[in-house]
């Protein structure tokens, strides 16, 4: 049904034969559709199509209210809103001025709203429209009050006379508000202990309760939460009764291999890598940013309970590129190539999203314990090349006193004319990425220099961004 077809008055809308739908219903049909038409349930979330999304579908259709547990930057949020993607373009709701939401046309739960069109004729009770992209509402729970969500005594309408018990004297909060729509709360042990009654009341009896006034009214809501592990399962966090009425718990994770962490931070990171000053990414540069995540995930140094963002790789991705195309912006390079020493630069996108462990890190500063798990991320990572290409060979030359000098202002054909005197056993190097392109191979000579350098082969002295590696 188009825009302009759609019924303006009760009388229409009861002649088109539409049917009303709880919240749910409607988001278990709409989703059963589009499963068995073989659609695409969840676009761009990736790595959980066959853990995550199978509890989802199940919770759609059992009709749970949710809670998706998991750490930080592990696409909770994300999970909530695409859940949107499965209710109608826009529902009908009786659309005058005093109605405190959007209330259902066949099924009113407002006393306004049912004392409307209980003497108005149905060809004059308007009816407007409600959009998919208007029924979500998400909060979060630090800071929030019972009014905020839940609702409040109106001051302004006691004083015109209206009866504190009365449906007219409350200033409705977001859950009601969003009668037929879906509310999400993040961080739910954050919220205050009176709140989490307050949803409690919401989730078992549908109801709302004011300063001791109770307003029944079955408000149809999907309600979602989510949480950390660490603060949802310390006890006195969450209130039993609250858990206890959340219908599914989604477990997430942050990705199992590395090549699901790579496609998820070229899908989010947003770059447009062309354009005039365009930038080529090696592989194995690509590689070693996202192992500093699983680095970081596993380090003794790192607040484990907190996590590790995914939005730890994105930012350090964003800042390894950011760099390579000044390079090539103030060189001419075209197209720049991302390189170790591009890496010098992630202090300021990654401090601030690591949390140190104060038991594990003893005396290391942030930044020591930073260079700790990028040494390790790229030790993993050459020790897998080293076994596909032989380049363990090279540190011989660094036997016979070589010494190269790199940095990330460095112009890359410098790095050809820096290896000239040095054994062609250095061409191994440019199996990692074969290229004839001097940005490319300048990359490639930096990381093996580097994996050396990680795996005790050689030394390295490092100043105002120029490094000199030698035996």
């Amino acid at each position: 049904m188009s825009v302009t077809e759609r019924p303006r008055n009760l009388q229409a809308l009861r002649d088109s034969g539409r049917v009303s739908k709880s919240v749910k219903q409607e988001l278990r049909d709409n989703f059963l559709k589009a499963l068995a038409a073989g659609e695409e349930l969840f676009p761009g979330i990736v790595g959980y199509e066959d853990t995550v999304i199978p509890e989802i579908n199940i919770a759609l259709i059992a009709g749970h209210d949710m809670l998706f547990l998991g750490e930080k930057g592990q696409g909770k949020s994300r999970l909530m809103r695409t859940l949107c993607r499965f209710l109608d373009d826009a529902i009908p709701f009786i659309d005058i001025p005093e109605a405190p939401f959007h209330d259902d046309p066949y099924r009113p739960i407002s006393r306004v709203c049912r004392e409307f069109i209980a003497r108005t004729p149905a060809a004059d009770v308007p009816i407007g429209w409600w959009p998919r992209e208007d029924r979500y509402v998400e909060r979060l729970a630090p800071g929030t009050k019972f009014a905020d969500i839940i609702g409040e005594i109106d001051p302004a309408k006691l004083a015109g006379g209206t009866s504190m018990s009365a449906e007219e004297a409350l200033h409705f909060g977001l859950i009601p508000r969003m009668h037929r729509g879906v509310f999400a709360m993040n961080e739910l042990p954050e919220l205050d202990e009176l709140v989490q009654v307050g949803l409690f009341n919401i989730l078992e009896e549908r109801d709302v309760q004011i300063r001791g006034y109770p307003v029944r009214f079955d408000i149809d809501v999907l309600v979602l939460f989510s949480a950390n592990p660490s603060t949802y399962n310390r006890s006195g966090k969450v209130i039993p009764q609250l858990k206890d009425r959340i219908g599914s718990v989604i477990h997430t994770h942050y990705p199992r291999e590395r090549d699901l962490g790579i496609e998820i931070m070229e899908q989010e990171s947003g770059l447009e890598l062309g354009g005039p000053f365009p930038v080529v990414v090696p592989r194995f540069m690509k590689e070693i940013i996202e192992e500093i995540s699983i680095a970081a995930r596993k380090s003794k140094y790192i607040d484990q309970q907190s996590g590790v963002s995914a939005r730890f790789s994105l930012a350090n991705y964003r800042t390894m590129i950011a760099s390579a195309r000044q390079r090539g912006a103030r060189l001419g390079e075209r197209p720049a190539v991302p390189r170790i020493s591009d890496l010098g630069h992630l202090y300021s996108s990654a401090l601030g999203k690591l949390e140190l462990d104060l038991m594990g890190s003893h005396q290391m500063s942030e930044r020591q314990v930073f260079d700790a798990i990028v040494a390790q991320a790229i030790r993993t990572v050459f020790e897998e090349y080293v076994d596909e290409h032989g380049l363990a060979e090279i540190a011989e030359i660094f036997g016979q006193g070589v010494r190269i000098d790199v940095g990330d202002l460095l112009p890359s054909a410098q790095y050809a004319e820096r290896l000239k005197r040095v054994p062609p056993a250095w061409e191994k190097a440019f199996e990692v990425n074969s290229s004839s392109d001097a940005a490319v191979r300048a990359s490639c000579v930096e990381f093996v220099l580097a994996g050396l350098y990680a795996t005790e082969r050689i030394s390295r002295a490092q100043s105002h961004g120029a490094i000199r590696y030698e035996f």
